[in-house]
């Protein structure tokens, strides 16, 4: 892919829309390229739902909707994305081919939902294959159309049926050389689970051994990563030099975007793809803090470390999601102040029927040009006339935020026997912390990150991790730099095998402590070690109790003589053991928690951590979030956002600079009121 046509192509920021011209009730084309125009939006995302459509029987193909749009948005200036339509199927390939339907472990998918298929079913990737070439081939040479995007937040389904489990057991056998390697490994002399020839290996659909589990898990994720880098292979045989493919990776999902993807690596799965795209939705009106908006775009952009697409976000969406006045704006640009090239709303129109009716778009049922519409068109202007200063716009941190989808899967895993672990709450806190503090951080993995380029890696619940990567980081405090552990981090091996050493391990020397036992929180608190003498409660364990997920738990550490206790429990008889410490390591400095307190611990440890740093503290939090970056011309450009209600005073304290929203200039020592949910971006002055 020639990176210099993409930057020549995308001078402007992207403001999109996904467009169904086959949903639509009536015809409206021209209607809606013209709302269109007038609201700054100049791409759209089409073809990716309709695979019914565009082949209405196998073998035979109707692609007029495509060509129509094509051709008018062609007209318009308009960019196109053609999207493969392989996540949903058209019901005759399931007539004719039963089993491209999934078997998960709650038995065989009914048809009718999409995503219900078997990714390595022979009969669907048949089928797939043929429509996407044929699509690919009519559109390929349409000037109109700049890129492809792959699928649809494509995962693994749950798909386990007989012939994954014959993959499974390939996949096992390129992981260990021996079967007695795999059996010692996974400690499956337990409860008679060993296997002596492989041939006998059992479903893991009913394993209770957390190791197979986790490598199970491990293998599904590699069926997603084979099957979009399959689908790209087949684009770049049609595709010109100037277009680009992309996906649009979605996360764990509470309700709304919320962490890490448990059944897709993104890290590995992105490498087939020029650009990274993702969805992210999010909670709004008086929930509306940026969060969300910002973890993902913290690890889309670290993904590549440049700029990614917001390929889906709302515009109304749920019902409890529309937007207060200014918001939408808001939203808008804390995409881009992650490093977003292009936010693009799912989707134009509200549709008529079926289960996402009440899913709403930039329009409603209605077809109207109301409040959303307006706002859209308010921010296609604003799009337009910072264009110029967000160009090449890069982001550069010295905090790294550690994940690590294994351990993500043995922690969950164990859920089910009795440790009440919920990875993502873990790495959330922590990153909600960094947030609320404005300290900026990169979302990478061990495979995945340049550990020179931090100051401070903050790594939450790396559970289930090879040795190398743990004495990386303890090779990283001795050189000087500063980690931060979270409880349960080095536990076991990437087997998900229990290490013997005294816990933590391999990194216990480094940070200085100590523990072989651990047990229920009930309530227990913290107590700041400054505060012992009064037994003065600071800190919670949880915002109230002890209730669910890792806070369930605490590590009874003992530190060693020159490592410093930062928090104790408050409890008769556990009060003696640490729940939180800091030590120094030859020139860095390693902080362990033993427990899972609230954000208000959190923050403090960072504070503490960080004094020994290069890290700034920042001096406002959250309602005020800040965000920093660098043009292509090397100009300093900062975004400061009010996620509140209430009018928010700042006093700017950089170098004279620019307000490029409103087009005056911004002195040192000048007081900015921040309107409710507002957002200012100054470029620095030269």
């Amino acid at each position: 892919m020639n990176e210099y046509t993409i930057k020549e192509k995308y001078e402007s920021l992207l403001l999109g829309v996904a467009y169904y011209d086959e949903y639509m009730p009536y015809e409206r084309l021209q209607e809606d390229i013209s709302l269109m125009k007038n609201a700054g939006i100049n791409i759209v995302r089409i073809a990716e739902s309709t695979w019914s459509t565009l082949e209405p029987r196998a073998g035979s193909y109707d692609f007029k909707s495509i060509d129509r749009v094509l051709d008018a948005m062609y007209e318009a200036d308009i960019q196109v994305i053609v999207g493969t339509p392989t996540y949903a199927i058209p019901s005759w390939l399931v007539k004719m081919h039963p089993e491209v339907m999934a078997e998960t472990p709650g038995g065989i998918n009914k048809y009718g939902h999409r995503q219900k298929m078997d990714i390595t079913n022979e009969h669907y990737l048949f089928y797939s294959e043929r429509v996407i070439r044929k699509l690919i081939e009519h559109v390929a040479k349409h000037p109109g159309v700049v890129g492809y995007q792959v699928d649809n937040e494509t995962k693994h389904y749950d798909t386990c049926g007989e012939n994954v489990q014959e993959l499974f057991v390939e996949y096992l056998k390129s992981k260990f050389d021996t079967i007695e390697e795999m059996n010692a490994m996974y400690g499956l002399d337990y409860w008679s689970n060993r296997v002596n020839d492989w041939t006998d290996f059992p479903s893991a659909v009913g394993s209770i051994n957390t190791s197979i589990n986790s490598a199970f898990k491990e293998f599904q994720r590699t069926l997603v990563t084979d099957f979009l880098s399959w689908q790209c292979k087949i684009i770049r045989e049609y595709s010109r030099e100037d277009q680009y493919i992309t996906h649009n990776f979605d996360f764990d999902w509470k309700g709304y975007s919320y962490g890490v993807q448990k059944d897709v690596d993104h890290y590995k799965a992105s490498k087939a793809f020029d650009i990274v795209g993702i969805d992210v939705y999010h909670p709004s009106q008086d929930e509306l803090t940026g969060c969300e908006i910002a973890f993902c775009g913290d690890s889309a952009r670290s993904m590549k470390h440049k700029q990614y697409f917001v390929l889906e976000t709302q515009a109304q969406g749920f019902t409890g999601w529309l937007h207060y006045p200014g918001q939408l704006k808001l939203q808008a640009l804390s995409h881009i102040a992650s490093g977003a090239s292009m936010v693009a709303y799912w989707h134009w129109h509200s549709i008529h029927n079926s289960c996402e009716t009440y899913w709403k778009g930039v329009l409603s049922h209605d077809f109207l040009p109301g409040r959303t519409y307006k706002e859209v068109a308010e921010i296609g202007r604003i799009f337009k006339n910072i264009s110029p200063y967000i160009d090449g716009y890069s982001i550069h941190n010295n905090v790294g935020l550690l994940v690590d989808v294994n351990s993500l899967s043995a922690l969950n895993d164990f859920q089910n026997y009795g440790q009440p672990i919920e990875y993502n709450n873990e790495v959330r806190k922590y990153y909600d912390a960094l947030y609320e503090m404005n300290i900026s951080c990169d979302i990478v993995t061990k495979d995945h990150i340049d550990i020179s380029k931090y100051a401070l890696i903050i790594v939450p619940g790396l559970y289930a991790i090879e040795d190398e990567v743990l004495d990386k980081l303890v090779r990283f405090t001795k050189d000087g730099g500063s980690v931060v552990y979270g409880m349960r981090t080095g536990f076991s091996n990437e087997h998900v095998k229990v290490r013997t050493e005294v816990q933590p391990g391999r990194i216990a020397d480094s940070c200085g402590v100590n523990y072989s036992q651990f047990t229920e929180a009930k309530g227990i608190g913290l107590i700041h070690e400054s505060q012992v003498a009064e037994s003065k409660e600071v800190g919670l364990i949880h915002e109230s109790q002890v209730t669910e997920g890792m806070y369930g738990w605490i590590e009874l550490l003992e530190p060693k003589e020159d490592t410093k206790t930062l928090y104790r429990y408050n409890h008769p008889y556990w009060k003696e053991f640490s729940g939180i410490t800091l030590s120094n390591d030859e020139l860095g400095q390693a902080a362990y928690f033993g427990c899972s307190p609230d954000k208000k611990v959190i923050k403090s440890v960072i504070k503490e951590v960080i004094k020994k740093t290069k890290i700034d503290d920042c001096s406002i939090e959250f309602p005020l979030i800040m965000r920093k970056g660098i043009n292509s011309k090397g100009d300093k450009v900062t975004f400061i956002f009010n996620y509140s209600g209430e009018n928010q005073l700042f006093i700017w304290a950089d170098e004279e600079s620019l307000d490029i929203i409103n087009n005056v200039a911004v002195h040192e020592k000048d007081k900015l009121i921040l309107q409710p949910w507002s957002v200012v971006i100054n470029v620095a002055v030269k």
